[in-house]
Parts: structure tokens; C-alpha cells; sequence
């Protein structure tokens, strides 16, 4: 079990190069395409060493096996844009039947083998943006690799949100209160109410990105034409969610984000969150500094 020291420094954001996996349901929608190339580019900070395909089920895909298998080939067309060769595993094809049992996967067992290679002093950083089964999955499978890793969550909204029903927690509420409760330091990234901030539209994507080369134009292709599915004709802008996991990650500076420690929170099946000064201290993130997060993004990417 980690001290309270430990804990803390697992917490703050990391100063040095980390290592890192990526548990993404790439293909749900068009901002886990962002993160995933944010993350390939930026080599002075992260050492990428998988990708992992989560499970996700809406009007994109038939079910999470599907939505799995179409995140597992998105990701290989993004690694092929950008000229990459990380490992890329499936994983989970259901979402957790309960709280105590783990669904094995590729994804799921490779993190508890590489998990185990880490220590308090030396976490493998975990980011995950979809729902986070693997995740969970590999807790249960081997709980003592909650003191080796550090994980990075976009999920549920924020604690004064009226209700919890964001689409990563919703897919699969057992995995996230296996999660939280499992004693792994984690970075709470909430959707509505700070994320939601994190927005931009097709001029400033043009501006900044088009033309740059092969995984920048289909990234602003992606985006304008995902957008006039529901929006054609008007204002629009769209946020780009999971790109904020890896801000966390480059955040040593503090110039792209405000944080703050509290006791991790407990997610419920009615969706919402109940709280108990009793949890262990997890951090949350309250505030995106939008500008300052998308310059070094856009800086990243056209590289």
C-alpha cells in the first residue's frame, strides 16, 4: 500500500520523460485521434510504449466488440499516417459483468505484465479516454499493480455537474468504481464543467493544421466532416476531449491546466458521484487554459 508521500509525489505532474500507455475507443468519435497523435509526436516527454483498443457501443459501432475492433483498426491507420510502429493490443469485447471479475484481454494482460516492471519511484503512466475496462480488468487481475501506476482519466463530469451520465462512465460504471476504489493514484479529467472548455472550430483547425502533412489533414477532415453530420449550415464549434489526458502528462509547467487534490470520489449506478473524506486523495483537474493547451498541440502536430 502506498504512504501518503507516495502518493502525493505519484500525483504531481511528472517533470522528467515518462513512459506511457494509451487505452483509447479511437474510433467513437473524433478527439481520440488527436490524443493518440499528441502523444506519438511528443517524444521529448513521453516514451509511448502501447496503445491499448477500449470497448465502446453507440451509433458507431454494433456493440463493444465491434466498437473495440474498430478502435483496434483506427489506431493502426493513425500509426501508419504518422509514420509509427508502437504495439497496438485489443481489448475487452464486453464491458465488466461485475465488480469483482476481470474480462481478459490482450490489452488487459499486457498491462499487468509491463505494470509489473514499475515501482512508486518509477509509475507507468495510464491514460485512458474511453471506458476504462481494460483498465479495471487488469486491477482485478493483479492488484498489486495499483502501486505502480499512475492513471489519467477523461470521464464523468464535474463533481457540481447535475448528474454523471458522461458516455466513458456510463459504458461500463463497475470498471470505474473498481478503479477508483482500487487504490491506484489517479488524475481526474471531468467533461462537463471543465473539459467542455476545450473547444475549436474548422477555421482555426484550417489555419493551423491543413496542409501540414498527411495525419494533420485527415485529423481536420475527420473533424469538419464528423461536425456537418449534425451541424451543417451553422455556428459550430467542437471540443476535443481526450487531448487533455496528455496535456496532464505535459503540464510541468502548469500553463495548460489547474488541479487540485480531494478524496477520490465514489461513482454510483445511478449516476452521480458520492463523496467521503474517508478515500484516498486522487487530483482533479477544475480549469483548462484552452489557448495555451491548443498552441502546443497545433506546435506538436506540425512538427
Amino acid at each position: 500500500m502506498l504512504t501518503l508521500e507516495q502518493r502525493l509525489q505519484m500525483l504531481e505532474c511528472p517533470k522528467g520523460k515518462i513512459d506511457l500507455v494509451l487505452d483509447t475507443d479511437a474510433y467513437n468519435e473524433i478527439d481520440d485521434q488527436f490524443a493518440i497523435s499528441y502523444a506519438l509526436k511528443a517524444k521529448e516527454k513521453i516514451n509511448l510504449l502501447a496503445l491499448y483498443a477500449a470497448p465502446f457501443h453507440n451509433h458507431r459501432s454494433n456493440g463493444p466488440a465491434d466498437g473495440m475492433e474498430r478502435s483496434y483498426q483506427e489506431i493502426l491507420m493513425l500509426l501508419k499516417l504518422s509514420g509509427e510502429d508502437i504495439p497496438t493490443y485489443r481489448g475487452s469485447t464486453v464491458y465488466l459483468p461485475d465488480e469483482n471479475t476481470p474480462v481478459d484481454s490482450d490489452a488487459a494482460s499486457h498491462l499487468v505484465e509491463l505494470a509489473k516492471k514499475y515501482t512508486p519511484e518509477k509509475p507507468l503512466y495510464v491514460a485512458a479516454i474511453g471506458a476504462i475496462t481494460n483498465v479495471a480488468s487488469a486491477l482485478l487481475m493483479a492488484p498489486e499493480i495499483a502501486d505502480n501506476i499512475v492513471v489519467v482519466w477523461l470521464g464523468g463530469h464535474a463533481l457540481e455537474w447535475h448528474d454523471n451520465a458522461e458516455f466513458n462512465i456510463k459504458q461500463d460504471v463497475a470498471a470505474a468504481r473498481v478503479v477508483f476504489g482500487s487504490g491506484a493514484p489517479l488524475v481526474m479529467l471531468p467533461c462537463m464543467g471543465v473539459v467542455s472548455s476545450f473547444t475549436t472550430t474548422g477555421p482555426e483547425l484550417d489555419y493551423w493544421l491543413r496542409g501540414k502533412n498527411a495525419l494533420c489533414d485527415y485529423l481536420v477532415k475527420n473533424t469538419v466532416d464528423e461536425v456537418k453530420s449534425y451541424a451543417e449550415g451553422r455556428v459550430w464549434s467542437r471540443v476535443i476531449w481526450d487531448v487533455t489526458t496528455i496535456g496532464w502528462l505535459l503540464n510541468d509547467n502548469g500553463h495548460f491546466m489547474q488541479e487540485k487534490l480531494i478524496p477520490t470520489p465514489i461513482p454510483q449506478y445511478d449516476h452521480h458521484y458520492s463523496q467521503s473524506c474517508s478515500r484516498v486523495l486522487c487530483k482533479y483537474v477544475y480549469h483548462i487554459n484552452r489557448d495555451a493547451l491548443f498552441g502546443d498541440l497545433f506546435a506538436h502536430l506540425t512538427r
